[in-house]
């Protein structure tokens, strides 16, 4: 049986019990067992990559703290937090990160920005990312339960390089839903054009 965590550096306001009651009480348990194997994933990632385990694996937990909200619940945040207003055209596969991290700040009062801007990016990237948010994007994607077509090339590839496999994801997560139909949120696009179509540059520090 694993050692239980012990948070150590103050990032949170909450032992490691606590934050994982807080974010179970969010979701389903299928859901909840989930943020459990990403925050192990993030964990070893960072270990991985020269990045805090602690504020990976934190950040590993929350990332969908928001999934199982209402539409309401977000379309009122993009309203009322001066979001950008196209965001209401897109749906939960979005907005659980991008708005989701409102509610992490405003139920738990979890202020590191650090933490906030990895579960806002988690869902569309981002031209820049830092490596946490790298992390918490792959970590997200290939946690052992993850099962598709093109996983297991995310795994080795993000083993060998973060950067490689964050341009995995990204060029998977486009053909999925131009092939699906679906509208590409800009950002996404974004992500797309730096890591992948060589527009703009990629910093990985």
């Amino acid at each position: 049986m694993s050692k239980p965590i012990e948070y150590q550096e103050n990032l949170v306001p909450y032992t490691h019990d606590e934050l994982m009651a807080k974010v179970a009480a969010k979701l389903t348990p299928a859901r909840y067992q989930h943020c459990l194997r990403v925050e192990q994933t993030a964990r070893e990632l960072a270990a991985a990559n020269g990045v805090d385990p602690e504020l990976a694996a934190i950040t590993g937990l929350l990332h969908d703290y928001a999934k199982q909200r209402d539409d309401a619940t977000f379309i009122e945040l993009i309203k009322t937090r001066g979001l950008d207003p196209e965001l209401v055209h897109y749906g939960n596969g979005v907005w659980h990160g991008v708005v989701g991290a409102e509610l992490i700040k405003d139920e738990l009062h979890i202020a590191n920005e650090d933490i906030l801007q990895a579960v806002r990016l988690h869902t569309v990237g981002a031209p820049y990312m830092s490596k946490l948010a790298q992390i918490t994007f792959m970590a997200d994607f290939i946690e052992p339960n993850r099962d598709f077509p093109g996983v297991e090339e995310a795994r080795k590839l993000t083993k060998q390089s973060l950067t490689a496999g964050v341009r995995y994801q990204i060029q998977h997560t486009l053909a999925y839903l131009v092939e699906k139909g679906q509208a590409v949120y800009p950002q996404t696009l974004a992500t797309y054009n730096a890591w992948v179509g060589g527009v703009g540059t990629v910093t990985t520090k």
